[in-house]
C-alpha cells in the first residue's frame, strides 16, 4: 500500500468512529522532527492549515524519508503516491535550473531576506514555472541562512581553499568552491560526518542553523560567521490534481499559512545562530570573522561565479537573467 493509500485507509477507519475530518493529506519530507525546518516550517504550516480551516484539512505526515527519499519525493507527488512534500530544488537542478540560482555566494545576507525575495519571486515567473511544469503548485518557499564554511583548518582567503575537498550542495555551490581554488563534493547530509571524521572531507559549506541536526560541529574545529557562501532553498508543493480537488476557501488557507510559515522559519534560523555560535565557542571551535581584507580577496574570486552560472546552467537566457537580476537588486543587510 502506497503512502497515499495508508493515509486515505487511515482516515476512513476513523470515519467509522464518526470523528474523520473532510480531508486527510498525506506529506512527505526527508527532515526530522526535530530538524529547524521542519519544527518552525513544514510541521508549523501543518498546524497553521488545521487551525485555519477548523480541522476540516489535516495532515498525515511522513518525515525523515519514510515516503520517498529527498530526490525523490517530487515524483511521488507528482505520481500521486504523496498529495504533498517538502521539495530542495538543488535536488532536481535538470528539472529546475532557475531555481538553482538560491545556490549562488553572496545574494542574500539571512534567511529572511532570502525568504522575502524568494517569496516574491515564487509568485509568478520563472521559479514558479518550473515547479508547475512538474505538475506540482509551490505554495511556499523559504530559504536557509547563507552557507558559511566549517572545517578542519581555519579558511580565510583563496589561498587558504587551494586544494581543499568541500562538501557542495549542487552543481551552482561547487562553482563557488572552484572559484576558491577547492574541490566540490556531493554528499546527502547525513553522510557528511563521517566523511569529514574520516578525513574524507577537508571541510564543509553549509548554514549554521542547520548544524546541529548534523553535530557537525562535533567533527570541525574551525566555522566561519560572516561569509556568505550560496544558499538553499526549500519548497512545499501539493498535488496540482490535488489541489483543483480542493476548495477555494482551503486554497486561500494554505497560502495564507504558507506566508506565515515562511517567514517564520526564516526567522527562528537567523535568530538561532547567536546562541550557537556562543555554544560552539565554549567548546573550544575557533568561530570566527574574516577579515575586510579576506572579504576582498573571497568576493573578488567569487565576481565570476554569477556570470558562469548565467552562461553554464542558465544558458544566457533571459529568463535566467530575470531571475539573477531579480536577487541582485535586494540589498544584502
Amino acid at each position: 500500500m502506497n503512502m497515499k493509500a495508508f493515509a486515505l485507509a487511515s482516515a476512513a477507519l476513523v470515519g467509522l468512529a464518526g470523528t474523520a475530518p473532510a480531508e486527510t493529506l498525506s506529506i512527505g519530507d526527508w527532515q526530522s522532527t526535530t530538524h529547524i525546518v521542519s519544527v518552525e516550517g513544514t510541521t508549523w504550516w501543518m498546524k497553521k492549515v488545521e487551525e485555519l480551516t477548523d480541522g476540516a484539512v489535516t495532515f498525515e505526515h511522513f518525515p525523515a524519508e519514510q515516503a520517498a527519499k529527498a530526490n525523490a519525493l517530487l515524483d511521488a507527488v507528482r505520481n500521486g503516491i504523496l498529495d504533498a512534500a517538502l521539495i530542495g530544488p538543488s535536488y532536481h537542478s535538470e528539472l529546475m535550473p532557475m531555481n538553482s540560482v538560491i545556490g549562488l555566494p553572496g545574494l542574500y545576507g539571512s534567511a529572511v531576506d532570502g525568504t522575502e525575495t524568494l517569496q516574491a519571486m515564487f509568485e509568478e515567473g520563472p521559479l514558479r514555472d518550473e515547479f508547475t511544469a512538474e505538475g506540482v503548485v509551490p505554495i511556499f518557499a523559504f530559504t536557509l541562512p547563507p552557507y558559511q564554511v566549517l572545517a578542519k583548518e581555519r579558511l580565510g582567503g583563496p589561498a587558504d581553499w587551494a586544494g581543499m575537498d568541500l562538501r557542495t550542495s549542487g552543481s551552482t555551490q561547487a562553482l563557488t568552491a572552484r572559484s576558491l581554488g577547492a574541490v566540490g563534493i556531493s554528499l546527502p547530509g547525513p553522510e557528511i560526518y563521517t566523511a569529514v571524521e574520516r578525513g574524507r572531507l577537508d571541510g564543509i559549506l553549509f548554514p549554521l542553523a542547520s548544524v546541529p541536526a548534523y553535530k557537525l560541529n562535533e567533527v570541525v574545529s574551525h566555522i566561519s560567521t560572516n561569509g556568505s557562501f550560496g544558499g538553499y532553498s526549500f519548497v512545499v508543493v501539493v498535488g496540482q490534481d490535488v489541489w483543483d480537488g480542493l476548495s477555494e476557501d482551503v486554497q486561500a488557507a494554505m497560502i495564507e499559512a504558507g506566508k506565515e510559515a515562511a517567514m517564520n522559519v526564516a526567522k527562528a534560523q537567523d535568530d538561532s545562530i547567536g546562541a550557537l555560535v556562543d555554544e560552539w565557542k565554549a567548546a573550544g571551535v575557533d568561530t570566527y570573522a574574516l577579515s575586510d581584507e579576506e572579504l576582498t580577496e573571497v568576493n573578488a574570486a567569487l565576481e565570476e561565479v554569477s556570470a558562469d552560472w548565467l552562461e553554464r546552467i542558465g544558458g544566457g537566457s533571459d529568463a535566467a537573467k530575470a531571475v539573477l537580476d531579480g536577487f541582485k537588486s535586494m540589498e544584502m543587510n
